[in-house]
């Protein structure tokens, strides 16, 4: 079933799922990021940056979570054979990541609310900061997996006794490529925090300073881990070969260059709300680069989008309800934002 500009049904309703992982990473990603700096809060302001960081988290960190909600279920409902792959190979970091988005949230609801001694607030902080820095390492070391082929090379190894469990469960996750990607999310979390949180901090020019030099410092650290994973990753071919090639990813690549170099030069002349809108586009092009040198294949190398879809009414029926669902969701996270984001009147 084809749609417009030659893709199919099934091809769009992939976009879809990138467009939603797209907003997860932007919301929920600086969530995890803020958790980072949390943990390595410093210096005689160590308190205030903690209580800036959970005051811009807690009215809204539960509501990021609704959009991998929407990835897992269009995954789980359109793309059957690809949902169960991805559950079958990654158990294991999937319910790491699992565990640690759990642990994170719970953490920071019993350190809010406890009125037990200070030491018990600062152990529940400390599992919240843990937890918000393992997870995005675990997240990009999945993406790591799938964009390597592993996962694809993994799927052939069920059911064959003469295969070792590491080998088909453990390996395709664990190399010097996923973990690379894994620090590459980790550092672009941080850097995306950082940069929202010298908004948040207001007329606080001491907090704005403070995170203003770790939304720098992470900038770089971002830059050296995407080197390091382009380096590893251009020497295994397939996905990260096709994305340094010329063409639509390489035009991609490139902006995703300029967005981090304009974002660090407005971090640098104190534009802060132009940072922002450099530091989002950044993630941005990073991720969609990365979708675009994977297309057509949901898991490389061999299992294509229109090979794991459901049938097409199947799909309908959920793009249907999708768009029902929108017409009540986005609203209602636009006022959300409106109301514990928007400048005072």
């Amino acid at each position: 079933m084809t749609g417009l500009a030659g893709l199919t049904l099934a091809e769009w309703t992939a976009w879809v799922i990138v467009v939603a992982l797209n907003a997860y990473v932007l919301f929920a990603g600086a969530d995890f990021g803020g958790g980072v700096w949390d943990l390595f809060a410093s210096g005689p302001r160590r308190e205030k940056q903690r209580e800036l960081i959970a005051n811009a988290i807690g009215p809204i960190w539960e509501a990021n979570h609704v959009w991998l909600i929407v990835v897992v279920v269009m995954l789980f409902v359109c793309f059957p054979p690809a949902f169960a792959a991805f559950g079958t190979i990654l158990h294991i970091p999937l319910s790491a990541m699992l565990v640690g988005i759990v642990l994170r949230g719970s953490a920071f609801v019993f350190r809010a609310y406890s009125y037990g001694p200070r030491s018990e607030q600062r152990r529940w902080g400390r599992v919240f900061a843990i937890s918000s820095l393992i997870t995005p390492i675990v997240l990009g070391m999945c993406v790591g997996a799938l964009v390597s082929g592993e996962i694809g090379s993994a799927l052939g190894n069920l059911g064959n006794a003469n295969i070792s469990f590491a080998e088909t469960f453990v390996r395709p996750w664990l190399h010097g490529f996923s973990i690379a990607v894994g620090l590459m999310t980790l550092t672009l979390f941080s850097f995306l925090a950082a940069v929202y949180l010298t908004i948040e901090a207001g007329g606080d020019t001491e907090l704005q300073e403070d995170f203003r030099k770790r939304a720098l410092t992470s900038a770089a650290a971002s830059v050296l881990a995407a080197l390091l994973a382009l380096a590893v990753g251009a020497a295994t071919g397939g996905v990260m070969a096709r994305f340094i090639s010329f063409g639509w990813t390489l035009a991609v690549l490139v902006a995703s260059v300029l967005s981090a170099s304009i974002a660090v030069v407005c971090l640098v002349r104190r534009r802060y709300q132009l940072a922002r809108i450099a530091a989002a586009g950044w993630v941005t092009l990073v991720l969609w680069g990365w979708a675009l040198a994977q297309f057509p294949a949901m898991i490389p190398p061999t299992l294509t989008i229109d090979a794991a879809a459901a049938p097409p009414a199947t799909i309908v029926a959920t793009l249907a309800v999708l768009v029902g669902g929108a017409v009540v969701l986005v609203p209602s996270l636009w006022y959300l934002l409106r109301v514990f984001k928007g400048r005072p009147a």
